[in-house]
């Protein structure tokens, strides 16, 4: 979903792994994700598929790596997410929500808000040039708020910086909250990646994932790619229309993309120029982190949604990322998704003119 990951630039060619033709930079890359996955698989720590690759995809990244995630692969990531969060939808959901609406609203605008906040504290404490920091700030939509930012003069290379470092706090914070709540009473289940799957609910389910990517693509709705095949499928899935069937080898391998995508962006250029910009961005991010935390606490003890569930419901992106996260742990994952997805729906519709009213007064 670019709104979680935005395009950032490319490293400079002949340094480090960038010496490499590309091919030998995935030959390197492969083998390295797949020893992190397998040791953070073998420890149980959730989402492995997705931190093991995505740790070893910054290491690339940050010593030269000049390869990227194809767009293509990337598409089909979205849909098939999309697809697989759709499959957790269920008709009690929207009771939950009908009753505490304006409590999950009101959930949703405070996390938008902080961030906002921040970036406009930092503005006016001149931390970052201009109005970069109020666009970096912005607790999802980022390649909306990229455009923005460049129309604005902004640097884009300092907003792609803190939306990617964000991602990854984010991500980290949550596999590790998943990985400290597994009991010694929860027993492990060994994964059957090549389980049969029933072929016309798999056939229905991709061809609905894949004409709503498109649809998303064509009307340009920000994040359609991911956004629109997961209301379809939800719709569908919740009317008893589809039943969602996805092997779990394809959705490994959909983990450890989106991991890839994540950690490429961090190259070494990147991180050079936003040297100065790094400890308030930390801060930034580890004050709307508590918030959030907060704010699951709000929920437990208003509407009795577990802790777990909570916590993931609450945390300011990526979508993606929490949604790997959230399916690999034991936790209400239509709830978690149902929640971030008004999340993203209201910073796209939003983000941008809150974050150019507040760089107009900053």
């Amino acid at each position: 979903m670019r709104p979680e990951h935005p395009a950032i630039p490319s490293p400079p060619e002949n340094a480090g792994i960038g010496r490499l033709r590309p091919a030998l930079q995935w030959c390197v890359l492969v083998p390295v994700s797949l020893v992190f996955a397998a040791v953070l698989e073998t420890i149980g720590l959730p989402a492995g598929l997705l931190i093991g690759p995505m740790l070893a995809a910054a290491l690339v990244g940050v010593n030269g790596g000049t390869i990227r995630l194809p767009r293509q692969f990337y598409f089909c990531v979205q849909f098939v997410l999309a697809m697989m969060i759709a499959g957790s939808m269920r008709p009690d959901l929207l009771v939950a929500f009908s009753g505490n609406w304006p409590l999950f609203l009101a959930v949703v605008l405070s996390v938008i808000g902080v961030s906002t906040l921040c970036g406009w504290t930092m503005t006016k404490m001149r931390i970052l040039p201009g109005t970069t920091a109020i666009w970096g700030s912005s607790a999802g939509a980022a390649s909306t708020m990229l455009l923005m930012a460049d129309a604005y003069g902004a640097d884009a290379r300092l907003v792609a910086f803190m939306q990617y470092l964000r991602v990854v706090f984010v991500a980290s914070a949550a596999t590790l909250v998943a990985n400290m709540w597994v009991t010694g009473a929860e027993v492990q289940t060994a994964t059957d990646w090549f389980a049969p799957i029933a072929g016309l609910p798999f056939l229905a389910t991709l061809a609905v994932g894949i004409a709503g990517g498109f649809l998303g693509k064509f009307l340009r709705v920000p994040a359609g790619t991911f956004l629109v095949p997961f209301a379809i499928g939800s719709v569908l899935n919740i009317t008893g229309t589809l039943t969602t069937e996805l092997p779990q080898w394809l959705l490994a391998l959909c983990s450890i993309m989106l991991g890839w995508n994540i950690g490429l962006g961090f190259t070494r250029p990147i991180l050079t120029h936003a040297r100065r910009a790094l400890l308030p961005t930390v801060i930034s991010i580890l004050v709307l982190m508590t918030f959030s935390g907060l704010l699951a606490v709000l929920l437990i003890v208003a509407a009795g949604i577990d802790p777990l569930t909570a916590y993931l419901a609450t945390s300011p992106g990526g979508l993606d990322s929490i949604a790997v996260i959230a399916t690999s742990s034991n936790v209400d994952v239509s709830f978690v998704m149902a929640l971030q997805t008004v999340r993203v729906l209201i910073i796209t519709l939003l983000g941008p003119t809150l974050a150019r009213f507040v760089a107009d007064r900053a």
